[in-house]
């Protein structure tokens, strides 16, 4: 086999793995029903509008599991997951925004903070400066 012919085969094999992976994990509980199609196309909507608004160059793409069947609303950082009582695109957008957000903000943090070492440093007070 030629080495073109090596090469092809494996990028084949890679991309047909990647179809098969979901953007998110979802456990459903009883015989709830949720449009997948709906929930990806929110998924990466809200990653969207979380990037354009608070900027950054790498995308955006949370990892989190959908819990739905829950007993109550709510979304859960620790753990990673949102968790719905029943299927609901505006509540699962403002979950995905918040995890979306916190991954933003996590990997913007070392930036942050060594701008405000040198903010600190970079001041001088007023009575210093007379002297």
């Amino acid at each position: 086999m030629t080495k073109t012919m090596s090469t092809m085969i494996v990028i084949v094999m890679l991309t047909t793995a990647g179809w098969g992976q979901s953007l998110f994990e979802v456990q459903v509980k009883g015989k709830q029903q949720w449009p997948a199609e709906q929930a990806n196309h929110l998924y990466l909507s809200a990653c969207s509008a979380v990037q354009q608004e608070f900027g950054g160059v790498h995308a955006i793409h949370p990892q989190f599991t959908l819990v739905l069947g829950a007993d109550q609303d709510e979304a859960f950082w620790d753990r990673r997951e949102i968790r719905l009582t029943k299927w609901n695109p505006y509540l699962f957008a403002e979950g995905v925004v918040i995890f979306a957000i916190g991954d933003l903000v996590k990997r913007e943090q070392a930036g942050i903070a060594r701008r405000a070492v040198m903010w600190a440093d970079s001041t001088v007070d007023i009575k210093e400066s007379s002297k």
